[in-house]
């Protein structure tokens, strides 16, 4: 008979990926002790790779409240590769999107009418970052076991239960005893199918497929279609997260310094149906052949493991928090990765759990908390969906997906902004702006009139989106975006955030000393008074 091991911890985690050990590290900060339970083995594959500006700050203000101090590097792709060489990463300077016909080579027009690069920064060295998961997520479980976490993989948990003396998990010779478990498995994992948790249905979002690997030899696409870049671009289009967009889906393409480049397709299930996913690499053929320009991008491309298909990608569960546990929000519901909101929604949860368990920990209020945060991780997650439902819908019309794309690229961008000044009250603590005083209410009321708008809207309706959108931008418009000067290419200069000042509830030598503290080289002649 296989010998019972036991652990009481006052936390237990499932799942080593990168928001558990994260919150294991600041559980050990907290003087808690914790367990991390992994199903699997380091390093490991995994997807959901993409940082961003805001994701990139977050992970900087746990570092620095937390006294992590060796998170601090990983927030800029310099820094890092100074720091970790070994971790694998890759440079994310922006975003790249790119509109294809199907049976029809990509052309660029003189108005760049069919494609949409956003800066995130002005120089690679602070660029953001890929995270290359099997690296880092191993980076991450040796640090927080450095910290005195404990660490238990290969483990299969059978059950979980709770009753006065705290929660239980068990597995195969092992008993685990915890004042709190915090599920960290992703979604629709351990806790989701142990406690047989409904699914509700993420609003506006279509549902999709997804199919996708690693690959070596994938071509940048700015070699394929040179032409398309004439005039110098506000950075590499390929150092980026790119997405390839057509009707029906879109493709992103991640590449890391190591060789290795993620691909893969979120596809409606119409599409995903043309295409047959199921049968992997035979429908990534039949995806290449499609669309010409993305086949002559990874015409050399080998892949570096078998395709994974997952029948639907997007989940929201009914359930984030309940009697001794809560789920992080990747358990907790995943939207389509379109505009890379995972990271920071992930984050977000991990500083609002960490928090709870830092000022309740020993106060009949805990539940409480957790219960707020399973209500605003739901509120996030709603939205979100909504957005990225609304841009599945203008993949059609290009000027409109634009449009919606800067309702989350403003937000983005004047939260990271206000933050970083330390206006607390106008970057609130909410994703997508949620507190800020009058854009929330804006933003929904976008989201309504593009809700089923379709590719061909009636124009007077188009027109009032577009409106709207406009009006919903211009006050937290810090960078920038949508001026017809700039033909859908919009680089990070601080000329504009210097403009923007007012809106920041900022001097321009306030913005001048924040954009000088992240590394912007900012010319003497743009700083104002």
């Amino acid at each position: 008979m296989r010998r019972l091991m036991t652990r009481d911890v006052d936390i237990a985690i499932v799942g080593s990926g990168f928001a558990g050990s994260l919150l294991a590290m600041i559980a050990r900060r907290l003087g808690r002790s914790v367990v991390l339970l992994e199903r699997g083995h380091h390093p490991r594959f995994a997807i959901g790779e993409s940082s961003t500006p805001l994701a990139s700050l977050l992970l900087e203000e746990i570092a620095l409240r937390y006294d992590l101090p060796r998170l601090l590097p990983l927030g800029k792709y310099g820094s890092w590769r100074r720091a970790y060489p070994d971790v694998g990463c890759g440079l994310k300077r922006g975003f790249s999107f790119f509109r294809h016909e199907a049976g029809s080579p990509f052309a660029a027009d003189a108005d760049r009418g069919n494609q949409l690069l956003v800066a995130a920064s002005p120089r690679d060295d602070i660029g953001d970052v890929h995270w290359y998961r099997p690296d880092f997520d191993h980076f991450l479980v040796r640090e927080a076991v450095a910290l005195g976490a404990g660490y238990i993989d290969g483990v299969e948990l059978t059950s979980f239960s709770t009753d006065a003396d705290g929660a239980h998990l068990e597995a195969d010779g092992l008993h685990v005893r915890a004042r709190l478990v915090v599920d960290a498995s992703g979604p629709r994992g351990f806790l989701h199918r142990q406690l047989k948790l409904g699914e509700r249905a993420l609003p506006g979002l279509p549902a999709t497929q997804t199919l996708f690997t690693h690959f070596t030899g994938v071509r940048r696409f700015a070699e394929v279609v040179p032409e398309a870049f004439a005039g110098g671009p506000p950075y590499a289009p390929d150092d980026a997260a790119v997405h390839h967009v057509f009707d029906g889906g879109w493709l992103w393409v991640l590449r890391f310094d190591n060789g290795i480049t993620s691909a893969g397709i979120a596809a409606t299930e119409a599409l995903a149906g043309e295409l047959r996913l199921p049968e992997g690499a035979a429908a990534w053929g039949r995806l290449m052949a499609r669309f010409p320009s993305i086949g002559a991008q990874f015409a050399d491309a080998t892949p570096t493991r078998e395709f994974t298909w997952w029948p639907r990608l997007s989940f929201f569960s009914d359930t984030i928090a309940g009697d001794g546990w809560v789920a992080l929000p990747s358990a907790a519901g995943i939207v389509d990765p379109l505009l890379s909101t995972g990271f920071p929604l992930t984050l977000l949860g991990v500083q609002r759990v960490a928090q709870a368990i830092a000022d309740d920990w020993n106060s009949p209020r805990l539940r409480q908390r957790l219960q707020a945060y399973a209500g605003r991780t739901a509120g996030e997650l709603e939205t979100t969906s909504r957005l990225v439902g609304a841009l599945y819908d203008a993949f059609g019309d290009w000027s409109r997906f634009t449009s919606l794309t800067f309702l989350y690229f403003a937000a983005a961008s004047f939260a990271e902004s206000a933050r970083r000044l330390g206006n607390t009250v106008l970057a609130g603590d909410a994703f997508l702006l949620g507190g800020h005083p009058g854009f929330a209410t804006a933003l929904q009321r976008c989201l309504e009139l593009s809700a089923g708008m379709g590719r061909h809207p009636a124009p007077a309706r188009r027109a009032a989106l577009l409106a709207a959108i406009a009006q919903t931008i211009e006050p937290v418009n810090v960078t920038g975006l949508a001026r017809d000067d700039r033909h859908n290419w919009y680089p990070a200069e601080a000329a504009d955030l210097l403009a923007g000042a007012d809106k920041l509830g900022a001097s321009p030598l306030q913005v001048r000393a924040m954009l000088e503290r992240c590394g912007f080289t900012v010319r003497a002649a743009a700083t104002g008074p």
